[in-house]
Formats: structure tokens, C-alpha cells, sequence
């Protein structure tokens, strides 16, 4: 069974958006240690899973650093690309997106037959009312959490709507130079 992981950037104080979804918060200036992480993240990744608000920023910027060659991160900007992404929508009615499906279906029937398909891992990218119904329903399989420096004091949070505990293993934490530490969990299963 294919793994679906989870790569969100998130603050020290547990949010991943401004209450108004403000991003400014984010440290940028990664290093070349922080990039291989995430390229070792994603290279076994053959699907992107994505929620649609994301998905209207997050293709259209990838595809941009892709067709760049002056761009030091076409490399990501291309694998983004080159990778078939599935979008959760229920506004959408058709893909405005290369190499893109919309699924309008239930997110954990559609996720378990993702899971359940022959390829390689899956990743998610989302705001937080995507990331929190892959979360509620319990089908991260990693969370790979990339806490920043910074605290905002309110926002909106990927955990804020479970109805009961998870409990988490960490597999490994990871500092960075740039302040960022990954923090590596897997569901504790019974």
C-alpha cells in the first residue's frame, strides 16, 4: 500500500495561515540541506494530492519556476510539474491545470483508493480545511512538519477540528540553519 505523506509548513504555536490566511510568516531563505530534505521527501512521490484554494496558487507558481532556466529551484519546479495531481474541489468543474484531476468524490474513499493503487508514495499540500479532513480522517501515513521560528498568537490550525487524540511517533527531528526544524511523525497504530 502506497504511503500518504504530509509536508506543511507551520508556525512554533501550531498554525499554518494567519486568521485571514496570511503566509508571511514563512522563512525563505533555506539552505542547501533543507532543499535535499525535501528533495529526498519527494522523489519516491508519484501523486500530489492538493485542496483547491492551494492548488490555484500552487500549480500555476511551479509551472512558472518549471519553464524557467535561470530559476535554481526548477529542479522542484519541474518534479511539482511533471507529477499528476489530484485536486479536491467542490466548486470546480473541470481542470484549468496540465497533468491535473479534480475529484469531487468523498475525500476518504478517494484517498484510500489512491493508497490502494499500484505507484509510489502520495503527498499532500493544503490550507487547513484539506489538511484537517486528511488529518481527522487518520489518513497521513507521515506528517513531515516544517516548524518555523515564529509564533502569531492565532491563525488557522490543521488540528483544531479533531473530534479525539491522535497519537503520534516522532521519527526524527531535524534542524536547519535557517531555524526550521522538521519534525517527523507517524500515527502510533494499534
Amino acid at each position: 500500500m502506497r504511503k500518504l505523506k504530509l509536508q506543511v509548513q507551520i508556525t512554533l504555536d501550531g498554525y499554518i495561515a494567519g486568521p485571514n490566511g496570511e503566509m508571511d510568516w514563512m522563512t525563505f531563505d533555506w539552505d542547501e540541506a533543507l532543499n535535499q530534505y525535501v528533495t529526498q521527501l519527494t522523489e519516491p512521490v508519484d501523486i500530489i494530492v492538493l485542496g483547491r484554494r492551494l492548488a490555484e496558487g500552487f500549480i500555476p507558481h511551479w509551472a512558472s519556476v518549471a519553464a524557467d532556466p535561470e530559476n535554481p529551484e526548477q529542479v522542484a519546479g519541474k518534479k511539482f510539474t511533471d507529477t499528476p495531481k489530484v485536486v479536491f474541489t467542490r466548486t470546480l468543474d473541470q481542470s484549468a491545470w496540465e497533468n491535473t484531476v479534480l475529484s469531487k468524490g468523498g475525500l476518504t474513499d478517494e484517498i484510500t483508493r489512491l493508497k490502494n493503487g499500484d505507484g509510489g508514495d502520495i503527498i499532500a499540500y493544503g490550507g487547513a480545511t484539506f489538511v484537517s479532513g486528511l488529518i481527522q480522517q487518520g489518513l497521513i501515513d507521515e506528517f513531515h512538519l516544517f516548524v518555523n521560528p515564529v509564533a502569531i498568537g492565532s491563525g488557522m490550525s490543521i488540528f483544531g477540528e479533531l473530534k479525539h487524540q491522535q497519537h503520534l511517533t516522532l521519527v526524527k527531528a531535524t534542524p536547519f540553519a535557517c531555524g526550521i526544524i522538521v519534525l517527523h511523525y507517524e500515527p502510533k497504530r494499534d
